[in-house]
C-alpha cells in the first residue's frame, strides 16, 4: 500500500518562500555579529603578520650587523697586515662614533668662541678694512691704520681663544 498524500500551498505562500530564496535577508542583530566576527579575525591576521613583519626586521637587522661587523674586521685585519698603509687607519663603529663626538664637542668649542666678546670687534674692524679699501681704490695703503686695527683685534681673539684651550 502506498499512500501518497499531495500537499497544497497557497500561491501567496508559494511566492512568499520563492522571494526568501532570491533574496535572503539576514536580520540586523545577525549582521552585526556577522561583523563583530570578521572584524576581529581580520584584527587577529593583522596581529600575527605584524609580528612576522617584526621577527623578519629583526633577523635582517642581525645579519646586517653581522656582515658590518665581519667586514670591519676584515678590514682591520689587512690594516694590520698592510702596516704603514693609510689602510691602517681603519676602525670599528664604536671608535667612528667617539670620533664624530669630538669633533661635534670642537666644533660646539667654536662656536662658543665665536661669541667671544673679542669676536664682534674682528668683525666691525674687517668691515671697517673693507670699506677704506672700496674708498681708496687707488691707494690702499692709505688704509694702513684700519689694518693694524684689524690685526690687533685678530691678536686679541687668538690669544682669547689660546687661554681657552688650556
Amino acid at each position: 500500500m502506498s499512500l501518497t498524500r499531495n500537499v497544497q500551498f497557497s500561491p501567496d505562500v508559494v511566492n512568499q518562500l520563492s522571494d526568501r530564496l532570491e533574496i535572503p535577508e539576514t536580520t540586523p542583530e545577525r549582521q552585526s555579529i556577522l561583523d563583530t566576527h570578521i572584524r576581529a579575525r581580520i584584527r587577529d591576521e593583522l596581529e600575527h603578520l605584524k609580528k612576522d613583519e617584526e621577527i623578519v626586521r629583526q633577523e635582517i637587522e642581525q645579519a646586517l650587523e653581522k656582515e658590518n661587523l665581519d667586514r670591519e674586521t676584515s678590514m682591520a685585519g689587512e690594516a694590520s697586515e698592510a702596516e704603514g698603509s693609510q689602510v691602517g687607519n681603519v676602525r670599528n663603529s664604536a671608535a667612528l662614533l667617539g670620533d664624530l663626538e669630538e669633533i661635534r664637542a670642537k666644533i660646539e668649542k667654536y662656536q662658543s668662541n665665536k661669541k667671544s666678546p673679542e669676536y664682534p670687534e674682528v668683525e666691525a674692524s674687517s668691515a671697517a678694512v673693507a670699506e677704506c679699501y672700496k674708498k681708496s681704490k687707488g691707494t690702499p695703503l692709505d688704509c694702513w691704520s684700519e689694518v693694524t686695527s684689524f690685526k690687533a683685534s685678530v691678536d686679541r681673539l687668538e690669544q682669547t681663544y689660546f687661554r681657552s684651550l688650556h
